[in-house]
């Protein structure tokens, strides 16, 4: 049987996605049990998610910013656009260090809006293309092999994908800068004490965990598309 189609029958690239598949995993599961039991402990301040947000963004001289209430689990988040800043289900009324953690987080954000965050900034303005790209450099790529391997389509592809790569990795100081601000706040603000404070830290650490784990695996998949075609031309 001839190499050539042994390897289209099994790509030994495919095992740069499998990594990727299998750090997502890891990571999801590693911030949903650390969320789990750190939401069963109670804060001694008693607050809940939405009290301390209120707290931290009042305390950092931020009162045009909104906290409201948004279904789900764990789809907390800042909107700069609208400066709201919205708290899951499972945050909003909860009085867990767990929750306080993530509201406060989430407010890491507003602060950093508010102080003209550069890395904040870069990463709101790369949304748009960074959404195109990732929406349009697979169909491209499939164009382009449907055409013999067009080079140009090709590297048009990899180039959009690449854009979303670089979403990812600007996220990165972004969301540690956050957590930082977060357990900052939190400390300084006499709403967690003590052992809190540190058991806070562990459940921000493992949800930034997951921006890490989708990096590595945006990089793995840009790693196996420049693998099978980046130095490909056409016939």
């Amino acid at each position: 049987m001839p190499y050539g189609y042994y390897y289209r029958m099994f790509d030994p690239t495919y095992i740069l996605v499998l990594i990727g598949v299998i750090i997502s995993l890891w990571a999801s599961a590693k911030v949903k049990t650390t969320y789990a039991k750190y939401s069963r402990v109670r804060s001694m301040s008693g607050m809940t998610g939405a009290q301390a947000a209120e707290r931290i963004l009042y305390s950092a001289g931020i009162y045009d910013v909104r906290i409201e209430h948004v279904r789900g689990d764990l789809t907390d988040h800042y909107d700069p656009r609208n400066r709201v800043l919205r708290l899951s289900d499972t945050v909003y009324g909860s009085t867990s260090v767990a929750a306080i953690g993530v509201a406060a987080h989430e407010c890491g954000h507003a602060v950093q809006d508010q102080k003209d965050y550069a890395p904040l900034r870069i990463r709101n303005s790369l949304v748009p293309v960074a959404n195109f790209g990732t929406m349009a450099a697979w169909p491209i790529l499939i164009v382009g092999l449907i055409f013999g391997y067009n080079s140009t389509l090709i590297h048009l592809g990899i180039l959009l994908f690449s854009l979303g790569v670089l979403f990812q990795l600007v996220t990165l100081p972004v969301e540690f800068d956050a957590s930082r601000r977060a357990i900052e706040m939190l400390g300084s603000q006499g709403i967690l004490y003590g052992d809190e404070v540190r058991q806070t830290r562990k459940v921000l650490s493992a949800a930034a965990m997951t921006y890490v784990a989708a990096a590595a695996a945006a990089i793995l998949s840009l790693l196996r598309l420049l693998i099978l075609f980046g130095g490909r031309d056409s016939d």
